[in-house]
């Protein structure tokens, strides 16, 4: 029953990391917007995460938040730079893992497998989703 819970937690996460959106942003600040992206959602701090996405990402980035609702998460080893610009939208690659943890059993995401795509809206950063 562990095991299924966790390859159902896994199928969901997956089908999160596959959606994406448009945008534009700048190195170093770009960066911080996604590790702060990361902290709010390891952190399960809802509004600021809201805060943090672009209005199209939004109720993905909600629905990323609700699927870790049942583990216990924690980042390891984060580090995240800017990667690339392109057409208006900056890319973000993060390195090290979130640690998922469900039943005594930990599972670690690999970031590098999940660049994130930066916009500004509104004179700020915001994540609006994965490349």
């Amino acid at each position: 029953m562990k095991r299924a819970s966790l390859l159902l937690f896994l199928g969901f996460f997956s089908a999160l990391v596959l959606a994406s959106c448009a945008g534009g942003g700048s190195g170093d600040e770009a960066a911080g917007v996604a590790a702060a992206y990361l902290n709010a959602l390891v952190g399960k701090n809802g509004e600021q995460l809201s805060a943090l996405s672009c209005a199209d990402w939004e109720a993905q980035a909600v629905m990323e938040l609700d699927s870790f609702q049942a583990v216990s998460t924690q980042l390891k080893d984060v580090n995240c730079a800017l990667t690339s610009k392109e057409e208006g939208k900056s890319i973000v690659t993060c390195s090290g893992s979130i640690i998922a943890s469900y039943n005594g059993e930990d599972m670690e995401i690999d970031l590098s497998q999940r660049p994130f795509v930066l916009v500004k809206q509104g004179g700020e950063w915001q994540v609006c989703g994965y490349r």
